[in-house]
């Protein structure tokens, strides 16, 4: 397995912890797991044009520059990435605040549709690489 492939396999986990967690009221963990898949999902595409980062908001800031502002995927793409960074951060670090659960569970269908288009996105680039 290459490494977009394995940050894709990761991806989907998450997804699915996402679930899990969010079925026993866990709400930040759900926005965590979330985030986490999202961000995965980023680093990949980000690995098809030779690019990669050392921290979160600078693989956030080169998927916006490089796949939402270009339209290569949905322009709104990197504000939701951004969005489930900002709710990743209360649910790991809040304190006095908690992820909702109408939040939790508009964040999990936002992280399934960014999952799948970025996959779609990749499985297309993976058959025009002739890497398929």
């Amino acid at each position: 397995m290459n490494d977009i492939e394995i940050l894709s396999t990761k991806a989907q986990t998450f997804l699915g912890t996402a679930e899990q967690v969010l079925s026993i009221g866990d709400y930040d963990s759900c926005a965590s797991r979330c985030y986490y898949a999202m961000f995965l999902m980023a680093q990949a595409a980000l690995l098809t044009k030779n690019l990669s980062a050392s921290s979160h908001k600078g693989v956030i800031s080169l998927f916006g520059e490089h796949f939402a502002k270009t339209r290569i995927l949905e322009d709104h793409m990197g504000k939701t990435l951004n969005y489930a960074y900002r709710k990743r951060i209360v649910g790991d670090y809040g304190v006095s605040l908690s992820v909702t659960r109408e939040e939790a569970e508009d964040l999990l269908e936002a992280a399934k549709d960014f999952v799948q288009k970025v996959s779609n996105y990749l499985d297309a680039w993976a058959q025009k690489e002739g890497r398929q």
